[in-house]
């Protein structure tokens, strides 16, 4: 199976970075028989991946890693690069190639220490591939200091060195790295071409597989969830039952303290498993005595202190998630209203809950229902800017009872 097939609903993008990967190889060709370089080249050292969220930016960009390091005998004959079942293709795509580094971060930002780290990476001469690739699939959320350490690195690239870089939008990235990056735009893919992918590659059922992408509005990763996870569709549940709630004070209050528990419940799960095993392998690591009660040597205190914060940035970080997760689902669940009170031609993402829907629509204006979207998207801003959830979560669901 090439590796372009999870790329769903990009032809266009699909294509630049297919001439890129072929265009690749004459580079290495040209550089190895001491040749000048092709002109009119499609490939460069640096990429910026950007989309909404569910488009599959870090796919194209794994996609694009793998084909850079395709080894398949059907390319000299003219053929695709990416076929998906080389080693290049096989272990890019499995996060095992000596030569590609996929970085991805589990907290709130990305440092200096650790960009530093990536930079000196990126310096390495490839070890068994034709490239080395460095995929950066948050790059928004490179600190300002992170951002200057990797300005340097796109500015004097190794030779045989690719960066793809990968954010939601081209403001999410300082203008200097932006501007030295060959840019590629990707759309939110249709419904259909979403509910097809679920069909084919997971053996959803095709009415389960419409359902999950037409409520998710063609993000793949979460209609994915949506359509083979019930306890995420019944998270989900729970979200749309908010806007029926807060006819009250009382009821704005404990469905915005529900709302926040079930986020930090989300957050105590992912993290129990992984602390424990971190925790351990650390202490074992230091030479700590058998068990958690074991005692740490003299002068590890501090590294113990470092996992903990970093375990502490984590939770916060996937609590945050969670609540973004809900808000998007509340934002479509509005926009569902609005697009009836409109009678506009736009598909209901929420057609089981047209009931809700339309009760909500028929006792409020078009008005009304923009100011309650203002105020979800309100309650995003705040929480990107620190402030307490719950204080964050208070504020909208009386927002939504005011409209």
């Amino acid at each position: 199976m090439p590796v372009w097939d999870d790329l769903v609903g990009q032809e266009r993008v699909h294509a630049q970075l297919a001439a890129a990967a072929r265009d690749a190889d004459a580079l290495v060709t040209a550089a190895a028989e001491g040749q000048p370089l092709p002109p009119g080249s499609k490939m460069t050292h640096a990429w910026l991946f950007t989309g909404p969220p569910g488009s599959g930016r870090a796919t194209a960009a794994r996609a694009f890693a793998a084909a850079l390091q395709c080894v398949s005998p059907d390319r000299a004959l003219g053929g695709e690069p990416g076929c998906g079942f080389c080693d290049g293709c096989h272990t890019t795509m499995a996060g095992t190639h000596a030569d590609v580094e996929i970085v991805r971060t589990d907290l709130l930002s990305i440092g200096v220490k650790e960009t530093r780290d990536l930079v000196r990476r990126a310096q390495l001469s490839p070890a068994v591939g034709r490239w080395q690739v460095i995929v950066l699939e948050d790059a928004d959320r490179l600190t300002e200091g992170a951002g200057n350490v990797l300005l340097k690195a796109v500015e004097e690239p190794a030779p045989r060195t690719v960066w793809l870089l990968c954010a939601p939008s081209l403001e999410d990235v300082l203008p200097t790295i932006r501007s030295r990056c060959r840019h590629l735009t990707l759309t939110t893919p249709s419904v259909a071409a979403v509910a097809e992918v679920l069909v084919r590659r997971d053996g959803v059922e095709p009415a389960a597989a419409a359902a999950a992408a037409r409520a998710t509005q063609g993000h793949i990763d979460r209609a994915r969830r949506l359509a083979t996870d019930e306890a995420a569709r019944s998270r989900r549940a729970a979200v749309l039952k908010l806007p029926l709630r807060v006819d009250d004070v009382g009821g704005c209050l404990k469905a915005a303290q529900e709302l926040v528990d079930a986020a930090a419940e989300d957050a105590k799960q992912v993290a129990e498993e992984i602390d424990a095993k971190e925790t351990e392998e650390l202490r074992a690591a230091l030479g700590a005595g058998a068990g958690a009660g074991g005692r740490l040597p003299r002068g590890t205190a501090g590294v113990m202190k470092e996992l903990e914060d970093r375990q502490k940035r984590r939770r916060t970080r996937t609590q945050r998630d969670s609540l973004d997760l809900a808000l998007t689902d509340l934002t479509g669940f509005y926009r569902d209203v609005l697009a009836l009170q409109l009678g506009s031609s736009l598909a209901i993402a929420n057609e089981d809950l047209r009931p809700d829907l339309d009760r909500i629509a028929r006792a409020s204006g078009p008005e009304r229902t923009l100011r309650r979207i203002e105020a979800i998207i309100a309650c995003r801003g705040a929480l990107d800017r620190n402030v307490a959830p719950l204080l964050a979560v208070e504020a909208m669901t009386m927002a939504l009872r005011a409209g």
